[in-house]
């Protein structure tokens, strides 16, 4: 009886799910509306370039099954976009240098032991757990060294870019007509990247500061980001907007200065060492003969 109650009530679900299939509910009419009126998620500004190395080609295979860009921070996207390297190839370089330092221990202490060395399990074990790591963070240090000169660079060419649109605004130009020219002007990657948060405020008819500060947020460029934010509330014209902008070029251009000073005053400090490490050993060498001679006719 039970067996029969269960067959019957899945040949009666059967039926239903093949009659809803048939004529499936008809949506509301809100639903259609809001599928109308949905938006396309903005695609992102910077786009990743580059060929892959043999490292990422290793990689990817391994770094498939990860996840993705899932496992990688905000701070590392924010550096690949910085550099324009895709993420999927900076996660498969950091898993081929891990794979690469797990085996590299024992295949070590495997030769070791082929040329009758003793070698216990623990060294090679911890060699291998610290230098896949060490492997797996060490595309991190450079990647974030080499967005830092990036974003050095990104600043010096955004104070430009300011001083340019200033100009055209004080010439009586619009902003929209201002900032598409200086972006014309300038060449390189930052004004690329600049030009394509301009073309994106064109083509979705927005006003051009927030794809400008979506920019910003996407490099990790948080000067770029507070102009966008400060400008889109003093408005969209007018001597507001051409104040701000010489304000925040003025204030980059300190910033550099000041990044400059401390960089010269690091280096001359860092030339401290060499300097009194080389008088420490010409005193060593005037005095050695004496000390010698003393020493001998004792």
């Amino acid at each position: 009886m039970i067996v029969a109650l269960v067959w019957g009530a899945g040949f009666g679900a059967g039926l239903l799910a093949v009659a809803t299939g048939l004529r499936p509910p008809r949506p509301s009419l809100a639903d259609s509306l809001a599928a109308l009126r949905r938006v396309a998620p903005p695609q992102p500004l910077v786009v990743p370039t580059g060929t892959d190395s043999a490292l990422v080609r290793l990689g990817r295979p391994l770094a498939a099954p990860l996840g993705g860009r899932r496992l990688l921070p905000g701070g590392v996207r924010a550096d690949l976009a910085v550099i324009g390297r895709d993420p999927q190839a900076h996660l498969a370089e950091k898993t081929a240098l891990a794979v690469i330092g797990l085996v590299l221990g024992p295949a070590t202490a495997g030769l070791l032991a082929l040329d009758g060395a003793q070698v216990g399990w623990a060294v090679p074990a911890w060699a291998a757990i610290l230098l896949a790591v060490g492997g797996f963070f060490a595309p991190d240090l450079a990647l974030h060294s080499q967005a830092t000169r990036r974003r050095a660079d990104f600043r010096h060419a955004l104070s430009a870019f300011l001083d340019l649109v200033v100009i055209a605004l004080a010439a009586g130009g619009g902003v929209d007509s201002a900032l598409s020219d200086a972006a014309a002007v300038g060449a390189g990657e930052s004004f690329a990247a600049l030009r394509r948060a301009l073309d994106a405020a064109r083509l979705g008819r927005v006003a051009p500061w927030g794809p400008l500060g979506r920019l910003g947020d996407e490099l990790g460029i948080t000067e770029l980001s507070e102009l966008a934010a400060s400008v889109s509330l003093a408005g969209s014209e007018g001597a507001k907007v051409r104040e701000s902008l010489a304000a925040k070029a003025a204030s980059l251009r300190a910033h550099a200065l000041t990044d400059a000073e401390g960089e010269a005053q690091a280096a001359t400090e860092a030339m401290s060492l060499p300097v009194v490490l080389l008088f420490a050993g010409f005193l060593v060498f005037l005095a050695f003969p004496a000390l010698a001679h003393v020493f001998g006719t004792l």
